[in-house]
């Protein structure tokens, strides 16, 4: 949906960043900002700044920026639309209804609806499972050594021995039956009526990233068949595209993402401290729930069952993955058949353990291949060591190829050029890759342009700090002085908005719709400023950087001057104006 600006930027006022984010990030005050650590990736010492004058964010380690929008659509994987709404309701701002057709608000009325039966659904679960009715599911749970605080964390339930409970609950609360029928918690059959699909049963709530109940897993207790049964596709559950315990593990920022198989694993996982851990909703992983957790992570850990099945899910997975850019690892269980097992006999540390062994996904898919060839014979060791030579091509990128090919042929003891010659053959005959391409030696330069960048950006950044040296200076510069596109958009703003008595590097930055230029504009306003004690030191170091972007500026116009539409005569004056500047003190008091 679209806002108008004013709308924004209200918004953007009324939502103070320091705390917002302090709902996510512990922080501490030093100097001017708000430190912590990234949220954003793996740190140890604290390079996440939060601006309260600024209103925007900046990660001096990973170069993460933006404004209060920007977070939460990064943290929480938010669109802009749903950042909108969250901080508008935060800040008491009533939005416009969205201007939607009738089939639109008869969809969404119903998907409402839907949400809302089964937040009631799980709540007669979860009271269920605590009263005397729920004993045997509780005592299977507790058996399987979960705490209460993990029990209630994951809303876990129990559906009663009959599956007309829920339905009269239900009905109690005010739910039609097509409702019911509809979220998947019943069915309608002549013989018995409106009964649950769920009985007997202790319940899973599966929940989506915003921790909304989508649908249900249900484990039977006792022999009965199925063993678990999960809520059938509805307008609100897509199986593929969910995954069971991610509301929980994309809050994690562990660096990646554990897959596992089983809800319980995942449960067992998060009692351990390993929050980080998702599993496929009953069905085999997909192509979507890949998609998903590359919003998340890069880094994914499968922790797969050990037995054959396990394997062969795993190594449809890797597949999976790397199809999504993914890089996947792969835990190695045994002796024991699945994480939950694992933690129980060897607990945390050791885990951890496994999680630092963990085996690189292409080493993995090699390891189980040679299981198919007999090593002391000859002829299967080299068919073996063709069947490599295949899988090598399926890395598109040279230079990955290459890293793999040497990796490879050290491993398994191979002559890297008989390796590379098995590749770049298969390779000719089916068009899979290109030869590799010998990587290229030579002394990286320098890039002038970036020095040139770094000026304007301490330029920039110290007249946001110290809004008042603009009034000092704006005689000297201009926003035609910064000749890239995004910085010139920045200065033109910034100077445009101090010359009206304003300062709100924030909404500068929420010109950008792009993710990457919001980082580049945060970073213009967040870049380190020499630290020096006196104040002539301070006013000199001012002076230089300013007089270096109106000399870049000078240089690229004498260098452009045919195209740039400037005369002689302006390239005179503006080499005397430049010659001022050098002899000209600029107060910093």
């Amino acid at each position: 949906m679209f806002y108008p600006e004013e709308l924004v930027e209200e918004v953007r006022s009324k939502s103070d960043i320091v705390d917002v984010v302090s709902g996510y990030v512990r922080l501490q005050k030093k100097g001017s900002s708000h430190w912590g650590l990234c949220p954003f990736h793996n740190e140890k010492t604290p390079s996440f700044s939060v601006s309260a004058s600024k209103q925007i964010y900046h990660c001096f380690g990973c170069g993460a920026g933006g404004d209060v929008f920007g977070f939460l659509m990064n943290y929480e994987n938010y669109t802009f639309p749903e950042a909108m709404k969250i901080l508008a309701d935060r800040a008491g701002v009533q939005l416009p209804e969205p201007q939607e057709g009738e089939e639109g608000r008869v969809r969404e009325k119903k998907r409402a609806r839907l949400l809302e039966v089964n937040k009631e659904a799980a709540k007669f679960f979860f009271y269920q499972l605590r009263s005397p009715r729920g004993e045997i599911g509780y005592q299977y749970l507790e058996k399987r050594e979960l705490s209460r605080e993990t029990m209630h964390r994951f809303g876990l339930g129990y559906a009663g021995k009959s599956g007309a409970e829920v339905v009269q609950y239900l009905h109690e609360k005010g739910f039609e039956d097509e409702v019911i029928k509809e979220a998947g918690l019943a069915s309608y059959s002549e013989k018995y009526g409106l009964k649950s699909l769920f009985w007997n049963r202790v319940m899973f709530p599966i929940q989506d990233r915003n921790n909304r109940v989508i649908g249900f897993g249900g484990r039977v207790m006792g022999d009965g068949e199925p063993k678990y049964l999960n809520s059938p596709e509805t307008p609100i559950f897509d199986k593929r595209r969910n995954l069971y315990g991610l509301n929980f593990a994309r809050m994690a920022k562990a660096g990646n993402m554990i897959l596992c198989e089983g809800y319980m694993d995942v449960i067992a996982m998060h009692q351990a401290g390993f929050t980080q851990a998702v599993a496929s909703l009953g069905t085999a992983f997909t192509a979507e729930q890949a998609a998903l957790l590359g919003r998340y992570t890069e880094n994914v850990l499968l922790a797969y069952d050990s037995d054959g099945a396990g394997v062969k899910a795993a190594l449809r997975s890797i597949g999976i993955l790397r199809e999504a850019g993914l890089t996947g690892k792969v835990i190695n269980m045994k002796p024991y058949k699945d994480p939950d097992e694992f933690m129980k006999a060897l607990g945390r540390e050791a885990f951890e353990e496994r999680i630092a062994q963990a085996e690189n996904s292409f080493f993995f898919e090699l390891r189980i291949l040679e299981e198919q060839f007999d090593m002391s014979d000859p002829e299967a060791k080299t068919k073996f060591h063709r069947e490599i030579a295949k899988k090598l091509c399926g890395f598109s990128e040279a230079v990955e190829r290459e890293n793999y090919l040497q990796a490879v042929a050290d491993k398994y003891f191979i002559s890297v050029g008989n390796l590379r010659n098995l590749v770049e053959g298969y390779a000719a005959q089916t068009g899979l890759a290109k030869p590799v391409e010998r990587p290229k030696t030579g002394v990286r330069k320098k890039n002038p342009e970036e020095n040139v960048k770094r000026n304007q950006r301490l330029l920039l950044t110290w007249i946001s700090d110290e809004p008042a040296l603009y009034d000092k200076i704006k005689t000297y510069i201009s926003a035609d002085d910064f000749k890239e596109e995004l910085y010139h958009l920045v200065a033109e703003r910034l100077f445009g908005d101090l010359e009206q008595g304003k300062f709100q590097p924030a909404s500068i930055i929420g010109m950008f719709e792009d993710e990457e230029e919001q980082r580049l504009a945060a970073e213009i306003f967040n870049t380190n400023l020499p630290r020096l004690e006196s104040m002539q030191e301070r006013e000199k170091a001012f002076h230089d950087i300013l007089y270096q972007v109106k000399s870049s500026s000078y240089q690229y116009e004498m260098t452009h001057m045919e195209t740039s539409g400037k005369t002689f005569h302006q390239m005179v004056e503006g080499k005397q104006a430049l010659e001022k500047l050098r002899k000209t003190h600029i107060s910093l008091e």
